[in-house]
């Protein structure tokens, strides 16, 4: 039996930074995304942006919308590109049902985490998510800036 090799952080292309301090992230899902070739070589470039993007679900599929991929100064000059256009996931149909039925009865959302190589194909990382009051984000902010603190004193200590 082969011996599955463990995921390192070079696969990441682009991480959701502000989704954990918005919700409170309840479930993960990977998801495959449908993606043209200059948005792939986009993508390795480094050239995204998922802080205002969010998944929609419309004809019993599920969308991404507000992902931002810059297109390369040397991609095709004859194509136009949309950086903002509306990205297609690729989701189970029962996941898809499952995530719907979450979303309309307990008030959820979903949102996208971050995004992945995985065996040469590009996954996102979807999370089915509630959203924090004020006070939750403040919370949220002083155990981030114990956790420093803390790691600063043991520094010093050794």
């Amino acid at each position: 039996m082969a011996k599955k090799k463990p995921q390192t952080k070079s696969n990441s292309i682009a991480k959701n930074k502000k989704a954990r301090f918005e919700y409170f992230i309840e479930d993960t899902i990977e998801a495959g995304i449908s993606l043209e070739g200059w948005e792939v070589k986009s993508l390795r470039a480094g050239k995204i942006q998922l802080g205002e993007s969010y998944v929609m679900f419309k004809d019993n599929q599920a969308w991404l919308f507000g992902a931002l991929i810059t297109p390369l100064i040397t991609a095709s000059t004859h194509n136009v590109h949309d950086p903002l256009r509306t990205r297609q996931l690729l989701l189970h149909r029962r996941e898809i049902n499952r995530l719907r039925g979450l979303i309309d009865i307990e008030g959820s959302t979903v949102i996208p985490l971050e995004l992945y190589w995985k065996e040469g194909k590009v996954k996102l990382a979807i999370g089915l998510a509630k959203g924090k009051k004020q006070h939750d984000k403040r919370a949220t902010m002083k155990e981030r800036d114990w956790n420093r603190d803390k790691q600063r004193i043991l520094k010093n200590d050794f």
